[in-house]
């Protein structure tokens, strides 16, 4: 055997005794099954709760498939994770395992009167009752609120598609296709949210796009607005269309118009792709070892030679010092659970809450186009991570099961990457700068990964671990850009990319839950602000010396630790538990905010309740179990009375002094796209997040 295989043999079976040791070492807590009360749904369990649901003669339940909306469909069956107490009564005291759940959202469209409820089905694996529950505090989802289902999207495509038959002749005319065409998927209509203007409306505008062979959409600068707000298709109806800067009653209206010459018209003829197939959501970076891509071109395939130190006991992860539960839920995205440094556990539930992406423009593409993304649903959002793209060739790829406007368990097999890397590679330059300059970042990270493409972008969500006890969350976002028709007025909003193609400017906004057990459930919320003053130390200094102190700032009531944009946030977040602990008399986590959108308000948007939380770049409030989630799958058709308000967290003014604390952190960034964007979004500042790191400071 040659030096180098004997090296490679010493080292793998040195990784092996690690992990021995490893696996030896942990705490009596993660013996015999418990950290089980975190699992998601099994295959097997969403088909009992469906059964049991579909037994049910008196819900009278349908096919989600049933091409009608007058009709009684399960929509989402998901794990409903038990109240915190109890799940901490049963970790950390041993008492009885808590109640095994599902969240069930039913949509009761066949009745006079439609309704959106939500049950909790139980006890799991052999259910014996449904009890109704809200996804909010004392509210309930209106009708209108609900996300539009698989069934409703395609009543909607047929309509358009019969609507749109007058202007056969003007689209052949101005874009050398129609929707009558063989060439499939030449025209196609994007729609825009939310879906109307006020509470309590289905009203929405749709543009038509040309597919193109630059694999990017082009706008015609057609818009056709649809009332879909009844259960029976027969009642919908387009009730206005705009083309090139002025309004038409009816797509007879415009047609007619047009015969007579009375259309002024913008003629696009570049061709569509060959292959006629819809154009990838690319995710792309000229840093390959960490940024994902969907583009099939020839890149660097990233590997990792060494064995990781790293283990997976179904969805709880060993690695260092570190253990934690993760699950993607399909109503919201990616949630750690239950995360402990050596042994102690420092936060309960670190979560994705929401991410919105806010576009402005003159026209209705821009002026109402603000995509609130957890309304989307896991068909559109869960990616299919790639071996050696998006995360290396050793990752360990991970299956996710949704039930989510389905009939039937839906397996996503490699939704979710886990892997070791070099803790000094980033996927961007900028944000590589900011997150190292505390984190101590020597040595290897562990990185948990996954990706959801909404609509035209990607989202990408790193959760990393290091060994020194940091803790980091990224978000990127990439993808195709957003572009309306050229209008005079436009240019007050976009920048021009091609041709009659304008890329609107946009914000995105993403909104984390952290709710930090430092310790222990009772803590404190601390500031240190770096300030100038006056250091003399001696009567016979004759001038005054200036030097940087620290301003400490105690918070005792949830009104005063709702930071807003427009104030610049402190320098230092500090939460702590004052009790003592083994790790030494107090026990504190350091939370760094790291966002390019700091001192600017968005006050026409924010007023809107669904998104109040865009108000606030940190908000820490008492832990309730009725304060769980800070959006709702219902806020993107109803912003202005959602059954969720974040708002309200704040409003009664809980004292927060030696409490279960939970920290709302916002964090985003802007985008005024390029040229060099018009098929794909690659700003190197598109990218935000948050850091923990454990910190001890003597005297504070």
């Amino acid at each position: 055997m040659g030096m180098a295989q004997k090296s490679q043999t010493l080292g793998w079976v040195t990784s092996i005794l690690l992990l021995q040791m490893a696996i030896a070492e942990r705490p009596r807590w993660t013996l015999n099954g418990k950290p089980r009360v975190f699992l998601d749904l099994s295959a097997y369990e969403i088909k009992i709760v469906k059964d049991f649901l579909m037994d049910k003669k008196e819900l009278q339940l349908q096919s989600s498939e049933t091409p009608t909306l007058g009709k009684n469909s399960v929509y989402l069956i998901e794990m409903l994770l038990p109240d915190k107490e109890d799940v901490l009564e049963f970790l950390d005291k041993g008492k009885r395992f808590p109640v095994r759940e599902a969240r069930v959202v039913i949509f009761f469209g066949a009745q006079e009167h439609p309704k959106v409820t939500e049950f909790a089905v139980g006890p799991l694996p052999t259910p014996i009752y449904m009890r109704e529950i809200s996804p909010g505090p004392g509210h309930n989802p209106s009708w209108a609120s609900r996300p539009i289902s698989k069934a409703e999207y395609r009543l909607i495509h047929s309509i358009l598609i019969e609507a749109m038959k007058p202007l056969h002749q003007f689209l052949l005319d101005t874009t050398d296709y129609s929707l009558e065409d063989n060439v499939k998927d030449a025209l196609t209509f994007t729609f825009m949210a939310p879906h109307g203007t006020k509470s309590d409306q289905r009203r929405s505008w749709f543009m038509l796009q040309r597919f193109m062979a630059s694999h990017s959409l082009q706008p015609i600068g057609l818009e056709i607005l649809l009332d879909h707000g009844s259960t029976d298709v027969q009642h919908w109806k387009v009730e206005q269309l705009w083309y090139n800067g002025k309004a038409y009653d009816s797509p007879e209206d415009l047609a007619q118009k047009y015969a007579r010459g009375e259309v002024s018209i913008t003629v696009l003829m570049e061709s569509v792709a060959e292959d006629t197939e819809q154009p990838p959501v690319f995710s792309f970076s000229s840093d390959a070892e960490e940024l994902p891509t969907s583009i099939s071109m020839a890149r660097p395939r990233v590997s990792v030679s060494h064995v990781p130190a790293y283990t997976i006991e179904d969805n709880m992860v060993f690695y260092r010092d570190w253990i934690f539960s993760f699950r993607l839920r399909p109503s919201s995205g990616l949630q750690l659970l239950n995360v402990h440094f050596q042994g102690v556990r420092i936060a309960y539930e670190v979560s994705v809450q929401e991410a919105v992406a806010h576009f402005g423009g003159h026209i209705s593409a821009g002026t109402q186009t603000k995509y609130m993304d957890v309304g989307w649903g896991p068909d559109c959002a869960t990616h299919q991570l790639v071996p050696g793209t998006d995360c290396p060739d050793t990752a360990t790829f991970l299956e996710v099961i949704h039930h989510y406007d389905t009939d039937k368990p839906v397996s996503y097999p490699q939704a979710l990457c886990l892997f070791e890397m070099p803790a000094g590679h980033h996927f961007n330059s900028n944000f590589r700068e900011d997150f190292n300059s505390s984190a101590g970042t020597n040595g290897r990270k562990l990185v948990l990964r996954t990706i959801s493409t909404v609509h035209h972008y990607d989202y990408i969500w790193d959760f990393m671990f290091y060994p020194n006890g940091v803790m980091k969350a990224k978000m990127h976002a990439t993808g195709l850009i957003h572009a309306t028709f050229y209008q005079p007025k436009e240019m007050r909003y976009v920048s021009q990319s091609q041709t009659h193609l304008f890329s609107n400017i946009h914000t995105h906004l993403v909104h984390y839950r952290i709710d930090l057990d430092v310790a222990g459930t009772k803590n404190s919320f601390q500031t240190l602000q770096i300030i100038w003053e006056n250091i003399n130390n001696s009567k016979k200094q004759r001038h005054p010396v200036l030097g940087n102190t620290l301003k400490k700032t105690y918070y005792s009531q949830e009104h005063q630790a709702a930071f807003h944009f427009g104030k610049p946030l402190p320098n230092y977040l500090i939460f702590s538990n004052l009790h003592t602990s083994h790790l030494g008399p107090r026990s504190r986590y350091h939370l760094q905010i790291h966002s390019k959108i700091h001192q600017v308000q968005l006050p026409g948007y924010q007023k809107k309740r669904g998104v109040s939380w865009t108000r606030y770049p940190l908000a820490v409030t008492e832990y309730q179990d009725d304060e769980k989630c800070s959006s709702s799958i219902y806020t993107q058709n109803n912003p202005w009375n959602p059954p969720v308000v974040f708002e309200d967290f704040i409003q009664n003014d809980t004292n927060i002094e030696d409490k279960d604390l939970v920290a709302w952190v916002t964090v985003g960034f802007r985008n005024i796209p390029r040229s060099e964007d018009s098929a794909n979004m690659t700003t190197p500042k598109s990218s935000a997040g948050f850091v923990l790191q454990p910190i001890n400071l003597p005297g504070f």
